[in-house]
């Protein structure tokens, strides 16, 4: 008889549908604008030159610089590899397996579920409201069991920013029961949105961030839990005994700089006037139907015929990220805002399609 090693794996796991990362889906292209990264490099190298020692669990100067850069205390903070092991480490330390459950809001990040899938975990949906807002009533009746709620805001794919009067009273409503995690991965095109503010009136208040978008560090993988102390206390007794290697907390301290800092926000500055521009000559073209306002480094767009535009583009190595399977998203792509130049040669090209 033979056998087969897949009987070995968790049957959750066997069912599994991986997430779709943009490297994973692929494509041979020129013009990158489906990952949602920042389209240039930064001019950090590497300083620290010893590596037989294992580096610290938590790095004292990241975490320090972070703190400053967030306004909060050391004791508020916690370095993971991204913001999706910081996902995942928060399911492992408050969820439990077959009997609790988290609750997300589609259309939004993909990871929620696919991490809730491996664990073992029940996730729940309450798609938004049409102008993707959330659905209180609907999140109200669901609660039940339910441990950890996970946003994104601003929300990706949609670019918008959720009501800060809904966020507050889910955080109410929600203040005995259950962790409200705000992932924040955005955060930094619209700095002034942030709740950070919040954390010193809701215990249950959890913040996720990120190096990858407005850092430009994307291929660093540095993420960054933003918590009261009783919350990352719990979070330290589950994490991996060396999530940060040297070299990644070495570049990670060099953005967290005063310098790195100001070269950040003056690279948001420039997004955010191209990404303006885009949007402007974008709304000129006949194969568009509506260009969603957006809050990020990327814009939601529905086309009047999305499939043939995606394939076009992507034969001419023009690689957007497709959002038809997501709820409500019919028609839609989204576009990651490129150079100035990337932007304008997107643009050339739809104009003849």
């Amino acid at each position: 008889m033979s056998f087969n090693i897949e009987d070995l794996a968790r049957v959750n796991v066997r069912l599994l549908k991986p997430y779709q990362s943009a490297r994973r889906i692929g494509g041979k292209g020129n013009v990158w604008l489906n990952a949602n990264e920042y389209p240039l490099p930064v001019p950090f190298t590497i300083l620290q030159t010893t590596f037989n020692r294992y580096p610290e669990c938590q790095p004292k100067l990241v975490i320090e610089r972070y703190a400053r850069y967030a306004a909060l205390s050391s004791d508020q903070v916690l370095v993971t590899r991204g913001a999706d092991e910081g996902i995942e480490l928060l399911m492992r330390t408050f969820c439990e397996p077959g009997k609790d459950a988290i609750l997300i809001c589609p259309p939004t990040y993909g990871m929620y579920s696919v991490s809730a899938e491996t664990i073992g975990i029940e996730y729940r949906t309450v798609p938004s409201l049409s102008h993707w807002q959330l659905n209180l009533p609907e999140i109200t009746k669901l609660l039940k069991d339910v441990k950890i709620i996970y946003l994104c805001n601003p929300n990706n794919p949609t670019g918008n920013l959720i009501n800060p009067n809904d966020l507050r009273i889910l955080l109410e409503i929600t203040a005995n029961t259950a962790l409200v995690v705000v992932d924040e991965a955005y955060i930094e095109f619209c700095p002034e949105s942030t709740i950070t503010g919040c954390l010193q009136t809701y215990p249950n208040l959890v913040i996720l961030r990120t190096l990858s978008k407005a850092f430009a560090l994307a291929g660093l993988r540095c993420g960054f839990t933003l918590a009261n102390k009783p919350v990352i206390d719990l979070l330290l007794k589950v994490i991996t005994p060396y999530p940060l290697a040297t070299p990644i907390a070495d570049l990670a301290c060099q953005a967290l700089s005063d310098y790195g800092i100001k070269l950040m926000k003056k690279h948001v500055i420039e997004l955010n006037n191209t990404r303006d521009f885009f949007c402007e000559k974008l709304n000129q073209l006949a194969c568009i139907e509506k260009v969603f306002p957006s809050k990020t480094n990327y814009i939601l767009v529905r086309f009047i015929d999305s499939i043939k535009i995606f394939n076009a583009l992507w034969n001419q190595g023009i690689i957007l990220r497709d959002q038809n399977n997501n709820p409500g998203l019919s028609g839609c792509l989204r576009i990651s805002i490129g150079t100035r130049q990337e932007c304008e040669h997107v643009i050339t090209a739809l104009q003849v399609l």
